[in-house]
């Protein structure tokens, strides 16, 4: 694999629930996961707006609770996504915060900072959270960082793909490249193992059951040849859907048994899913979990129970959904269980007892691989990756990796019929030739090329990526037209259109389509995310000023408590320490007001640093040795 990239790069897992960072460190060979300001080495993908600030990750997912409708979660559901995609609108019933529709039927969040309303796309959210690695990433290195890889769901259709591309170009970083989650996830099994195959191939099986999505890729290993032959999946499963079944359960037990309905309150349901999503994790070890919430709603303590058997029942039908989807992939791979030697567990829902024990017992009793930290697999993965696109970096083992395109790629023809040109599964890089199009009409003048993704035999009903117009000579109906497809490493898609009697050609680069943000857009987004910075830093800078200067009286305070030391000042000097502390008080508690700039509580602190400094000198050391302790 070439490499193409300078400087320091880094791998990013942005999760649905939560993101993950790495960087491959050349001292000790292997890719380290970096921890944020709060010592996790995961931070929740949420996004949280207030009165005075943004707030992102663990921050933002704390104060969840208060500010429900103005904090943003699953943002990585919406990416992608038309405001009228049914599943979406499900979603919607259950999110405490708005969604509407925007141009072009796009979704838009609409939350209320610094007391305005203002709207958002999934991929500023996302832009976001993406912009919080790379900030711990750059706290991390002590370096500047532009470079990352991103990993995405094996099943991100073409349209998701570019807007989480986006979404990195908007938080200011260089995406060399999009990679699949398993895919990384494989990377990160394969380096961790490494030296421990046996000689031959090893079929290794990748389940990554995440908090949003769900993957599955049956890849072959081969000393350093990393090979997808399937994969398989669904955009829309993980963790979250079984949060959200524990939740519509306690919301029908307390309208049963309390004769209400929190359905329509964000604030209640905000604490409900809270306590269901550690209920969750709890029942991964124990057979039972409490649900226990002071005040719910209209002043009612609601306590329950839910028992692990209980769990399972709720959410069997998606627990045997993710099974098909592993039957499936085997499937396209022309594969059974007895030929894969491996099943890696990735993702934090992959921790779900009943989902190891279906899975278990589909591959007919094998062990599950556990050595690699599921949470952790596919940022290990991403950096190893990122480390392999950049110059000058070592001992970053030379691996080989060819992946795959997860969706049937071809073209409209006549009868709205989809004509696969690439089908599913097929490795990248690929060039495939179509030579079925043909002219409808005598003496056609043009032909328009209408490229789709997807499974379904009705053209119409899968994803349209682009079309283009190629000019022909007039000529009875029939005239042959050769449409050429090809996918580059990084998944772009080129499909080229040509007559060849006449020579005449035409073609698109699938970069774009009507579901991406336009150029305009991008750039707008990318300006507003600075101006988020510059706010943010401002926030930061007031906040050190107020803190500085609350010190300073607080200890200031505490010494002229002390009678000892106030007796000896002078009446005059006392009273303009009192006025002073007492206006710097006053101030601190009204620190909120937005006309109080940073410059005011620095300025106040220099004059009161002033004032005491002069009363200082008016009398003995003892003060002075006292104030400074």
């Amino acid at each position: 694999m070439a490499k193409k990239y300078e400087g320091p790069a880094i791998g990013i897992d942005l999760g649905t629930t939560y993101s993950c960072v790495a960087v491959w460190q050349q001292r000790n060979n292997r890719a380290e996961i970096i921890h944020n300001d709060q010592g996790n080495r995961t931070t929740p993908s949420v996004v949280a707006f207030t009165d005075s600030l943004r707030l992102i990750g663990n921050a933002a997912k704390n104060q969840a609770a208060s500010n429900p409708t103005n904090t943003i979660f699953d943002a990585k559901r919406l990416i992608g996504r038309k405001f009228s995609d049914s599943i979406i609108r499900k979603d919607i019933k259950l999110w405490p915060f708005k969604v509407i529709p925007g141009a072009d039927d796009n979704p838009k969040i609409l939350v209320k900072y610094k007391g305005k309303e203002k709207c958002f796309v999934a991929e500023e959210i996302s832009s976001m959270i993406l912009s919080k690695m790379q900030e711990i990433a750059e706290k991390f290195l002590e370096l500047p960082v532009k470079n990352a890889v991103i990993t995405v769901p094996a099943y991100f259709n073409d349209s998701q793909r570019k807007a989480t591309k986006d979404a990195g170009i908007i938080a200011g970083l260089n995406v060399m490249r999009i990679i699949n989650e398993p895919t990384a996830a494989a990377l990160a099994y394969g380096i961790q193992k490494r030296g421990n195959f046996v000689v031959g191939k090893r079929n290794v099986f990748i389940f990554d059951l995440g908090g949003g999505t769900f993957d599955v890729s049956l890849l072959t290993l081969k000393d350093d040849s990393f090979e997808v032959k399937a994969t398989a999946g669904d955009t829309h499963l993980g963790g979250e859907d079984f949060d959200n079944k524990m939740v519509s359960h306690f919301v029908n037990e307390l309208k049963r048994k309390n004769n209400v309905d929190i359905s329509l309150n964000p604030k209640a349901l905000r604490k409900l899913r809270t306590a269901c999503e550690r209920a969750k994790r709890a029942l991964s070890y124990d057979i039972e979990a409490t649900i226990d919430i002071d005040a719910i709603c209209q002043g009612i303590d609601f306590c329950s129970s839910i028992t692990r058997a209980k769990f399972e029942r709720l959410n069997m039908d998606l627990f045997e959904k993710c099974m098909e989807i592993v039957r499936s992939c085997l499937r396209d791979a022309y594969m059974d269980q007895s030929m894969v030697h491996e099943i890696v567990l990735v993702g934090g829902s992959s921790r779900i007892p009943k989902v190891r024990k279906l899975l278990q017992d589909f591959f007919k009793g094998r062990d599950l691989c556990m050595s690699i930290n599921p949470d952790e697999a596919v940022a290990y993965g991403a950096a190893v990756q990122a480390a392999l696109l950049i110059d000058g970096i070592k001992n970053v083992p030379n691996l080989v990796l060819r992946d795959i395109t997860p969706l049937s790629l071809g073209i409209w023809t006549k009868g709205d019929v989809m004509s696969v040109v690439i089908p599913k599964n097929t490795p990248i890089p690929i060039k495939m030739t179509e030579d079925r199009c043909k002219t409808s009409v005598d003496n056609q003048l043009g032909v328009s090329i209408h490229v789709y993704e997807g499974e379904r035999i009705k053209a119409s009903e899968n994803n349209l990526l682009g079309l283009f117009r190629l000019f022909v000579p007039p000529a009875p109906r029939g005239l042959c037209i050769k449409v050429c497809f090809a996918i580059d490493a990084d998944g772009i898609l080129n499909v080229t259109a040509e007559e060849e009697t006449t020579g005449n050609k035409s073609e698109i680069t699938i970069t774009n389509d009507n579901r991406r943000l336009s150029t305009q857009e991008i750039e707008r987004m990318i300006q507003e995310a600075e101006k988020f910075k510059v706010e943010d830093m401002k926030f930061q800078e007031k906040a050190r000023a107020v803190n500085a200067l609350e010190d300073y009286l607080y200890k200031t305070s505490k010494v002229m408590e002390d009678n000892s030391v106030s007796s000896m000042l002078a009446p005059a000097d006392k009273m303009k320490i009192d006025s002073a502390i007492m206006n710097g008080k006053s101030l601190i508690d009204n620190h909120g007001n937005q006309h109080n700039e940073t410059y005011v509580f620095v300025d106040f602190l220099k004059e009161l640093e002033i004032i005491f400094e002069s009363s200082l000198n008016k009398i003995n050391k003892g003060f002075k040795r006292k104030f400074e302790q």
